[in-house]
């Protein structure tokens, strides 16, 4: 299986666990997972970021397999995409208000 196939999984994972965690948790709660969704794309987003330039060839060494290759640079950001994609819903998650209860 290819890295950024993976990667791009295991943000689609973090992602589906925040959201059935946010669902059976009070507001207060649900909004504690924010904060590691977050950093989770933020890692993320940060090593697509690190493969599309090396990709570029930009950084890293020469011999890398990864070093000026046009896969890698869809690849890279590809995954930078889901790392921000991430950190808006982390971000979301922290910013969401309380549904108003009727009585």
């Amino acid at each position: 299986m290819p890295i950024s196939t993976t990667i791009v999984g295991v943000a689609i994972a973090v992602a589906v666990i925040a959201y059935f965690y946010m669902r059976h948790r009070k507001i207060s709660k649900a909004r504690s997972i924010g904060i590691p969704v977050i950093g989770v794309g933020a890692i993320i987003a940060v090593f697509g970021i690190i493969f599309f330039l090396q990709g570029n060839s930009v950084v890293g060494p020469t011999s890398s397999f990864m070093y000026s290759n046009p896969k890698w640079v869809v690849n890279g950001g590809v995954i930078a995409a889901a790392g921000v994609g991430l950190i808006v819903f982390g971000i979301g998650i922290i910013l969401r208000r309380p549904k108003s209860q009727s009585t």
